[in-house]
């Protein structure tokens, strides 16, 4: 256990560092942007407003939310692909695999999660020409909310491919968010935008809080903390889940 507890602190240092980094750079940048006057263009004779923008996107509830649906979005997509590897060697190693063959296994099943991901963009983008984007990122997260369900209540390798199903929900929702929170922006998408690509603050923080839950070994009379850990995710879902669902009046029929 010494030995898989090192390799699971490794994995989520390779993971959290540079988003980290990523995190700083974009607050570094926010801050420049917000206290440097912008340059006047041929377009308009006067600077952009940067106070202004903020309070009406502040004011802007879809965005706002929009914001807070993303971060926890990033969140969830790196909690279930850092945290895999732990489930399934978890898992494989009770199944009776040593621990090396059990990562090497469960770091293919990332791959494969990783392929679904892909796959089940193209799927997903098909769909939003018959669905509303609300809705289908409400679709989206519920499938999510079922698959981590599953994730922890499944033992053995049942509960290992909930895991990897995740990933089918996960595919387009960064985009979609993206788009649903700048619907009626304006100008004010301009720096609306950075605001929802700094949500990428929820990587950090939520795969450290899961980490700090798997770190218990045991919670709730015996029941696995790596099992339990994956009820954050779920949370995140729930929330992707009622930002579509209240999104939906803001778009187009």
């Amino acid at each position: 256990m010494d030995q898989l507890s090192a390799i699971t602190a490794n994995d989520l240092e390779v993971i959290r560092n540079p988003y980290l980094a990523i995190g700083v750079v974009v607050l570094v940048m926010l801050a420049v942007i917000a206290f440097k006057k912008m340059p006047r263009t041929e377009e308009k004779s006067e600077s952009l407003d940067i106070s202004g923008t903020f309070k009406r996107l502040l004011a802007n509830r879809n965005y706002r939310e929009g914001v807070i649906a993303q971060m926890f979005y990033v969140g969830a997509q790196i909690m279930c692909w850092t945290f895999i590897i732990h489930y399934g060697t978890e898992v494989f190693v009770k199944l009776g695999l040593t621990e090396q063959a059990a990562e090497a296994r469960s770091q293919m099943l990332n791959i494969y999660a990783m392929i679904i991901f892909c796959l089940s963009r193209f799927v997903c983008t098909f769909l939003l020409k018959y669905i509303n984007s609300g809705k289908l990122l409400m679709l989206l997260a519920a499938g999510g909310m079922l698959f981590t369900i599953a994730t922890i209540f499944l033992n053995g390798v049942a509960g290992v491919y909930a895991l990897v199903g995740i990933s089918a929900c996960m595919s387009l929702m960064f985009p979609t968010i993206y788009g649903i929170a700048l619907t009626g922006t304006g100008d004010d998408a301009k720096l609306g935008a950075a605001g929802l690509i700094m949500a990428i603050v929820g990587g950090t923080f939520l795969p450290m809080a899961q980490a700090s839950i798997i770190d218990m070994k045991v919670v709730f009379d015996g029941f696995s903390a790596t099992k339990a850990s994956f009820f954050l995710p779920l949370l995140c879902f729930v929330v992707i889940a009622i930002y579509g669902k209240r999104s939906q009046k803001h778009l187009p029929k």
